[in-house]
């Protein structure tokens, strides 16, 4: 067997073991509970709610959006796990393994596509008993809804490998979830996103929050929702640009960055974060 092709099966091995870990842990099942109910919670309150003049509720709008969303902040999840794992020495032990940072990028991008796709269940399933509007009962809207799925994740995951690498503490990682927060607000996940000016229309259409809600939106909604969006359309062929740019720029960078980054890494660099830590507890 190559190296290559073992790092892989190891990586693969590591993931799978990582999920599992994830789905025992009293705080980790916290944590996949904790954002998918508090999106029910909102979308409960939002369910029957009338947006403009026609027979959609905003609950339904909201609903794919909100899946968006949530495909999108697996870039902050990647991002804070590979910070930690820089932090506590995992990646050093990994660059001491033939092809172990390969092994090592694989096994989180399956952990946390997992959970990500364990998080969506959580909301999915009592959300479409929640809301009406939707038109989930078609096949075409359910393949629609993985194919988004599944680019959306190849488009985000690779860039918060890249964000991961620049952060060297986890402490740091507010300074990326803010401009997140701040990304999705202005994405038309809670709300339209025609009802903002343009400006800010162009400044979301850079990032693939808009094009992730947007593509399950697509997917879900019936074809009269589209009255709501930007020119009145899909646009499906911008959104299968805009996402795959974001994918292929991150398979092109990711690797380079996580390769220096990894050749940085050295038991005093850890050393050194770890008493730098221990001085902020006391």
């Amino acid at each position: 067997m190559s190296p290559v092709r073992s790092a892989l099966r190891a990586g693969r091995s590591r993931g799978l073991l990582e999920l599992r870990q994830s789905v025992t842990n009293g705080g980790d099942l916290f944590n996949h509970f904790f954002w998918p109910v508090l999106m029910l919670v909102t979308l409960w309150f939002l369910r029957d709610r009338p947006f403009g003049h026609g027979d959609i509720p905003l609950g339904a709008l909201v609903l794919p959006s909100i899946l968006g969303m949530n495909t999108a902040m697996a870039m902050v999840s990647m991002s804070q796990q590979l910070t930690a794992d820089r932090e506590d020495g995992t990646l050093l032990r990994a660059k001491a393994t033939p092809n172990g940072v390969l092994g090592y990028l694989t096994g989180k991008l399956i952990s946390v596509s997992g959970g990500l796709l364990i998080d969506l269940a959580i909301f999915l399933v009592p959300a479409l008993f929640l809301v009406h509007g939707l038109a989930a009962d078609r096949p075409a809207a359910w393949l629609g809804l993985v194919a988004v799925l599944a680019l959306g994740l190849v488009a985000t995951l690779p860039a918060g490998a890249v964000l991961g690498s620049v952060f060297t503490s986890a402490r740091s990682q507010g300074l990326l979830t803010l401009p997140v927060l701040a990304v999705i607000a202005i994405s038309g996940v809670f709300y339209p996103i025609t009802v903002l000016p343009g400006w800010l229309q162009a400044v979301a259409q850079g990032f693939p929050v808009y094009w992730l809600g947007l593509g399950m939106r697509s997917a879900l909604l019936p074809p009269g929702a589209v009255a709501v969006e930007i020119g009145e359309s899909w646009r499906h062929l911008e959104t299968v640009a805009v996402l795959g740019a974001w994918a292929v720029a991150g398979l092109l960078i990711a690797p380079l960055v996580l390769r220096r980054m990894a050749r940085r890494e050295s038991g005093s660099s850890v050393a050194e974060r770890r008493d730098r830590a221990l001085q902020r507890v006391r």
